[in-house]
C-alpha cells in the first residue's frame, strides 16, 4: 500500500509548533511499507533515511514501544538500543532527535522525527503538542493511503458499500474497544481488511461474531 500521494507535506505544523528545526514523517513496516512521507530539509532526509536504511533508531523504538523517544543530547545518550544508527546520526550533525508514533488504534502506521542541530529539551506542553501533532498525521497518512489503494484499485473503499448495517456496527464495536472515535475505528477496520486482502464486510462479520479482536496487536493471532 502506497503511503500518501507524492506532494503530501504534513511537516510544515510541527515546524510552526515546535522549537525543532527538522521533521521528517515516515511509515514503517507492515502493512504501509518503510518510506519517507515528507521531509521538511536535508537534514530530515538524512534522518529518515539512516533509520530506513539500517532498521533501527528511535522512530522504530516509538513505534515499538507505542512511546516518544526523547533524546535532548544525542552525545550524551544512554540508549543501547540502536548503536549502528546513533553512529551515523551524530555523524549527521544531528544533536537532538525526538522521535513520536503514529497509530491509529492497533494499526501501527510509523513516525515523526523532530530534529536539532544542537542540545534541545522539549517542555512537557511541547511533547504533547507534539503527540496531538502526531495522532493528525497519523490518521492523515492511513487515509490518503487507504484512499490511494482504492484509486487502483486494491482497497475495498467504495463510498456507497459503508451504508451497510454491518459496517457500522463493526465499527462502532472497535471504537468502543480501542476509545477511538467512529472515523478512525473505520479507518482501522479499512486497514486490517486490506492488509489481510479480505473485504471490509467480511472483516466487518468477523467482528461482530467476535471471531476477530481488532484491540489485540496488529499482527497477532486472532
Amino acid at each position: 500500500m502506497q503511503a500518501a500521494p507524492e506532494g503530501t507535506d504534513l511537516c510544515p505544523p510541527f515546524l510552526a509548533t515546535l522549537p525543532v528545526t527538522s521533521v521528517g514523517i515516515s511509515t514503517l513496516g507492515d502493512p504501509l511499507g518503510s518510506m519517507t512521507v515528507c521531509a521538511s530539509d536535508a537534514m530530515a532526509e538524512r534522518v529518515d533515511e539512516i533509520q530506513l536504511d539500517l532498521g533501527e533508531g528511535p522512530c522504530w523504538q516509538a513505534l515499538e514501544t507505542r512511546r516518544p523517544v526523547l533524546e535532548a543530547d544525542l552525545t550524551a545518550t544512554t540508549t543501547t538500543s540502536w548503536p549502528v544508527a546513533l553512529e551515523e546520526l551524530l555523524r549527521a550533525g544531528v544533536g537532538a532527535l525526538f522521535s513520536f508514533p503514529m497509530r491509529i488504534g492497533t494499526i501501527p502506521v510509523g513516525a515523526v522525527d523532530l530534529t536539532v542541530g544542537e542540545e534541545r529539551t522539549l517542555t512537557r506542553g511541547q511533547v504533547q503538542g507534539a503527540i496531538e501533532l502526531s495522532t493528525v498525521a497519523a490518521r492523515r497518512v492511513l487515509r490518503d493511503a487507504l484512499l490511494a489503494a482504492a484509486a487502483d484499485g486494491r482497497a475495498d473503499m467504495e463510498p456507497g458499500r459503508y451504508s451497510r448495517r454491518e459496517v457500522h456496527q463493526a465499527t462502532g464495536m472497535v471504537a468502543a474497544q480501542l476509545g477511538v472515535s467512529v472515523q478512525d475505528a473505520l479507518l482501522v477496520l479499512q486497514a486490517h481488511a486490506y492488509a489481510t486482502e479480505r473485504t471490509v464486510r467480511d472483516v466487518a462479520a468477523d467482528i461482530i461474531e467476535r471471531r476477530l479482536d481488532l484491540a489485540r496487536p496488529y499482527g497477532s493471532e486472532t
